[in-house]
């Protein structure tokens, strides 16, 4: 049995919280959070011990860390957990400078500890067996990977300021799963952005809508769309064309049924955002990395896969700035 420290207590502590609760081969043994009633309330509900993080840490008892912290806070986290020999979940992104994210890794590597980067949407059932559809070659050799994410609307002003942008914050989910599915590294990216939701989100220096075009050195293509607004719901949709065929991953509904009338056809709406779309991704990333550490094998995504994310996302708000493309 794994003993695992769960640090932050927030909406994604929760989340893998409640996964772990449900696990026979790893439990959340401690819980920290900057709120101690907050960790004190989820260490209750997992029979978990809320303690600091410094303790938790310094805790020869505890495995593994998931930190859920803030962005700003992982930095130090990572150095601390690495030198007590933690193995180290961490949320995305692993920090918003890709110099800082690189001595995070070199850390790591020195402690010889695992560390694993939470790109979540790799784990999602319907995104994982696309991408094995296109290993096994069933639409022969990919040419254009579209992704289409879209929020239902925009996170408050104040997340916006700290988020590090729409690249950094928002789509680096999506150029992680460009990386993932196009099975190549991109070599070229052009990107556009605008503020077309929210006037503030522009005076906050930030962009609302954005499009990102990457190249491989095959020449095999990849669109993202990007916005903070979509009156019909959670918008998550990824189609993949090939020589011989097409692979669309389409949106999850709230149910399957169809109503058919003199009006027309009509279904449910989107699952209403992220903790519901990606209910069952959260479970198996968390899985993944218990089996990984109890099996001892390498665990995906890794660090590296994070700094490729961030520097992709970097290049995304140059071009987007400058209007120049970049050759990565």
């Amino acid at each position: 049995m794994l003993n695992i420290g769960l640090l932050g207590a927030g909406r994604i502590g929760q989340v893998h919280g409640a996964t772990l609760a449900q696990m026979t081969t790893a439990r959340a043994a401690a819980v920290s959070d900057f709120l101690p009633d907050a960790a004190a309330a989820l260490a209750a509900k997992l029979g978990a011990t809320a303690m600091s993080t410094d303790e938790i840490i310094a805790d020869k008892s505890i495995d593994a860390v998931v930190i859920g912290t803030p962005t700003a806070t992982h930095y130090d986290i990572i150095h601390e957990a690495a030198a007590a020999g933690k193995a180290i979940f961490c949320e995305k992104p692993v920090d918003l400078s890709t110099d800082r994210i690189r001595e995070c890794l070199a850390i790591v590597e020195k402690a010889g500890v695992p560390f694993m980067t939470a790109f979540n949407r790799r784990f999602d059932p319907s995104f994982a067996y696309l991408q094995k559809q296109i290993t096994d070659q069933v639409i022969g050799n990919v040419e254009i990977v579209t992704i289409l994410s879209r929020d239902p609307a925009p996170p408050p002003i104040g997340y916006i300021k700290t988020s590090g942008g729409i690249f950094r914050d928002m789509m680096i989910h999506d150029l992680d799963m460009a990386r993932f599915l196009l099975g190549e590294e991109p070599v070229e990216l052009t990107a556009a952005a605008s503020c077309l939701v929210d006037p503030e989100i522009g005076n906050a220096g930030d962009f609302d809508t954005a499009i990102v075009n990457l190249k491989t050195a095959s020449g095999k293509l990849c669109q993202i769309s990007n916005s903070r607004r979509a009156t019909y719901g959670y918008d998550q949709r990824i189609e993949v064309h090939g020589a011989k065929g097409m692979l669309r991953a389409d949106n999850m509904l709230e149910n399957s049924v169809e109503v058919s009338n003199g009006q027309g056809f009509r279904t449910a709406p989107t699952q209403p955002f992220f903790l519901e779309r990606y209910a069952a991704a959260y479970r198996a990333e968390m899985e993944h990395f218990v089996a990984c550490l109890n099996d001892k094998v390498t665990m995906t995504p890794t660090g590296l896969d994070g700094l490729k994310a961030q520097m992709l996302a970097d290049a995304a708000d140059k071009s987007a700035r400058d209007g120049k493309a970049v050759s990565l």
